[in-house]
C-alpha cells in the first residue's frame, strides 16, 4: 500500500502542473475559437496533430529505455544512460530540424501550410527542442523529483499562455492605439503563426531553464548500450508511433476523407475544438503515466507477488478515479461547454466518446506493465498495430457518412480493441490478478448514474439548479459507495498535512 500512496503521490504533483497547465491551455480555446476563423483552427487541429506524431518519433522510445536501463541489474551507472540519451537525442533532433530546413517547400503543402512556411519551420524547431528536453524531464523522474519537473512545466505553459495573449490580443490592440509600441516585429497578417511561435519560444526558455540537468556528469557515449537501449526501445517506436496515430489519424485523414477542402477543416475546427473538452481525462492520464513508468520500473525488484499486488491496486485505483472524472464532466457539460464558441456546440455529441475512449486508453496503458518489465516490447508494438488498423479502416467507412463522429467512433473501438488484446494476452504471458469484481462494480455504478444524470433527471423538468444540485449528489454517492467498496473512510481520501 505504501507503493500506491507513493504513486499517488507523484501522479498529484504531475497532475499539478498536468492539470494547472492544461486547464490554463484549456481557456486559450474560447480565445482562439473567438479570434480566429472555424477553418483556420482546423489548421492549428491539423499542425498539432503532426507535431504530435513527430514527437514520438523523435523520442524514438528512449524514455521508457531510459528508465529500463537506469534501473538494470547490467548497468550500474544511471548517468551513463543519462548521458548516452541525451547524445543520441541531440543528433536526431538537430538532423531532424535540418532535414526540414531543406525540403522545407513539400513539407509546407503536406501540412496544409502553403504560403507559409516559417509556421513549418517554427513548429520544426519547437520540436526538436522538445524532443531533445524529454530526456531531461524523464531524469528528473527517474530521480524522484516531482516539484522541479512540475516547476519546469508550469514555467513553460505560463510563458505559452502569456504569449499567445500577448499576440493575439494585447499587440492588435496596441496597433490600434499605439501603433509605434509594436508595429516594428508584429504582422497581423501572421495570424495563426503567433500560436506557433508562443509555443517556439516558450519551448526555448524552458531548454536555458533545464540546462542545470544537462551539467554536473560526463558526457560519454557507450555505443553497446545505445544498440541495447534501441534493441528495447524500437518495438516502443512503433507502439508510440501507431498509438499516437490513434490519436491523431483521424485529423490528419478528415481533410482527404471529406471531398470539400473547406467544409473538411471546417469539420475538423469543430471536432478539434470539442476534443479539447475531455481534457480533464487526458490531464489525469497523462499524469498518472509520468508517475506510473519510474513506478512500475522501481519495484520490479520486488518480490513477484507484491509487485503484482502494487500494479493490481494501481489498476483499480486508476479506473475508479478516471469514472468520477468522466462522470464530473458529463453532468456538467452544459457550463463547460461556454469554454468554446457557441459556433462549435454541434460537435458536443462526440465528448463522451471521445472521454470514454481515452478511458479504454488508460487502461491499456495500466495493461502494458506485463511486457515492459519482461522485455517484451513487441507485445506493445502489436497491439498498437491492431488499433490503428481498426482506426484507419473505421474512418474510411465511418467519416464519409458521419463526419467526424466517425472518429470518435473509431478512437472508441480501436482503444477498446487494444485493451481486450493486452488484457487476454497478459493473462497467459504475465498473469496479474486485477480486481476485476470492484472494477466491474465501478463500471456499473457509474453507468447507472451516467443514466439517472443524463436521461432520467431531464425528463422531470425541474430546471438547471435543481439538475445541477442532484448530479452534484449524484457524483458524491458514487465516491461513497467507492469508500464503501474499499472499506475506506471519506476522510482519507483527503490529504492531511503533517
Amino acid at each position: 500500500m505504501a507503493g500506491i500512496k507513493s504513486l499517488a503521490k507523484d501522479t498529484a504533483i504531475y497532475g499539478l502542473s498536468s492539470i494547472v497547465g492544461r486547464f490554463l491551455n484549456w481557456m486559450l480555446v474560447p480565445l482562439y475559437t473567438i479570434m480566429f476563423p472555424v477553418a483556420e483552427y482546423g489548421v492549428v487541429t491539423f499542425v498539432y496533430a503532426v507535431v504530435a506524431l513527430a514527437m514520438v518519433v523523435l523520442t524514438y522510445g528512449m524514455e521508457t529505455g531510459f528508465f529500463r536501463f537506469a534501473n538494470h541489474e547490467r548497468w550500474s551507472d544511471p548517468m551513463e544512460v543519462y548521458s548516452t540519451s541525451l547524445l543520441s537525442l541531440t543528433v536526431s533532433s538537430t538532423a531532424f530540424f535540418t532535414l526540414i530546413c531543406v525540403f522545407i517547400e513539400p513539407v509546407t503543402r503536406a501540412m496544409e501550410c502553403e504560403g507559409h512556411p516559417s509556421y513549418v519551420l517554427i513548429m520544426a524547431l519547437c520540436v526538436a527542442i522538445d524532443a531533445f528536453t524529454a530526456i531531461p524531464f524523464s531524469y528528473l523522474r527517474f530521480g524522484k523529483r516531482p516539484m522541479r519537473f512540475a516547476l519546469l512545466k508550469l514555467v513553460n505553459i505560463g510563458l505559452n499562455i502569456g504569449l499567445n495573449l500577448f499576440f493575439i490580443l494585447l499587440c492588435p490592440l496596441l496597433l490600434e492605439h499605439a501603433p509605434a509600441t509594436v508595429e516594428w516585429f508584429y504582422r497581423p497578417d501572421f495570424g495563426i503563426g503567433y500560436i506557433f511561435l508562443a509555443n517556439l519560444l516558450a519551448s526555448a526558455v524552458t531548454l536555458v531553464m533545464i540546462l542545470p540537468e544537462l551539467r554536473g556528469f560526463r558526457w560519454r557515449f557507450n555505443g553497446k548500450l545505445w544498440r541495447e537501449m534501441l534493441r528495447y526501445s524500437a518495438p516502443l517506436l512503433v507502439l508510440g508511433v501507431a498509438g499516437i496515430m490513434n490519436q491523431t489519424v483521424d485529423k490528419l485523414m478528415y481533410p482527404s476523407l471529406v471531398s470539400d477542402p473547406d467544409e473538411a477543416m471546417y469539420g475538423l475546427g469543430i471536432y478539434g475544438a470539442n476534443y479539447k473538452i475531455g481534457i480533464l481525462l487526458l490531464v489525469f492520464l497523462q499524469a498518472f503515466r509520468f508517475a506510473y513508468e519510474p513506478f512500475i520500473f522501481s519495484r520490479s525488484k520486488d518480490a513477484p507477488e507484491g509487485r503484482k499486488r502494487a500494479y493490481s491496486d494501481a489498476m483499480k485505483y486508476f479506473v475508479a478515479f478516471a469514472l468520477l472524472i468522466f462522470l464530473g464532466v458529463m453532468f456538467f457539460l452544459d457550463i463547460i461547454k461556454y469554454f468554446i464558441s457557441p459556433r462549435y456546440f454541434s460537435g458536443l455529441k462526440v465528448v463522451p466518446i471521445i472521454m470514454l475512449g481515452e478511458l479504454f486508453f488508460g487502461i491499456f496503458y495500466n495493461l502494458s506493465v506485463w511486457y515492459k518489465i519482461t522485455d517484451r516490447t513487441v507485445w506493445g508494438m502489436w497491439f498498437s498495430l491492431m488499433g490503428l488498423a481498426v482506426t484507419l479502416i473505421l474512418n474510411i467507412v465511418l467519416v464519409p457518412h458521419i463526419g467526424y463522429m466517425g472518429c470518435a467512433v473509431a478512437a472508441l473501438c480501436s482503444y477498446g480493441v487494444m485493451m481486450t488484446a493486452s488484457y487476454v494476452i497478459g493473462r497467459a504471458k504475465y498473469p496479474i490478478d486485477y480486481h476485476l469484481g470492484h472494477i466491474g462494480a465501478f463500471f456499473g455504478i457509474a453507468a447507472i448514474l451516467y443514466g439517472i444524470g443524463l436521461y432520467a433527471l431531464p425528463a422531470l423538468g425541474l430546471g438547471d439548479i435543481a439538475n445541477g444540485i442532484i448530479r452534484l449528489a449524484l457524483l458524491c454517492s458514487y465516491v461513497l459507495v467507492f469508500c464503501r467498496i474499499e472499506h475506506v473512510h471519506p476522510s482519507q481520501l483527503i490529504p492531511h498535512r503533517r
